[in-house]
């Protein structure tokens, strides 16, 4: 979600996956871009929880992504617009990275410490 209100995949500047996983382990998210609208920014949020049983479902999931869009789908012409134009300015700015090439992989990391959520303050 975040990657999709930024058009930046999330902690692009870590070199190495270790070090990605240690700090969302220990609370760290990426900082939300200006402008992304409230209720997609806490549903974001609600996804991130350390703790996957407090994590929406994938029906709640799209029951309020539906929601959003309906809200915007219902939106004046000139009010979207206006929206629309606040959220282009507050884009994260791109960089280099998002020409590079990313590709999934399985880790496994052992002896982890419980994960946690972030805290005010506290996001890269």
């Amino acid at each position: 979600m975040w990657e999709i209100s930024s058009g930046q995949t999330p902690f692009i500047n870590y070199e190495h996956e270790n070090d990605i996983v240690m700090n969302i382990i220990n609370g760290i998210r990426p900082k939300i871009v200006p402008g992304t609208p409230l209720e997609y920014k806490n549903l974001m949020k609600e996804c991130w929880d350390a703790d996957p049983l407090k994590r929406p479902n994938i029906l709640t999931l799209w029951n309020k992504i539906q929601k959003i869009y309906l809200y915007y789908q219902n939106m004046s012409d000139e009010l979207f617009k206006s929206e629309m134009d606040n959220l282009e300015m507050n884009k994260v700015e791109e960089n280099y990275t998002s020409s590079r090439i990313f590709t999934s992989k399985i880790h496994n990391f052992g002896n982890l410490p419980e994960p946690r959520n972030a805290t005010e303050g506290i996001s890269v």
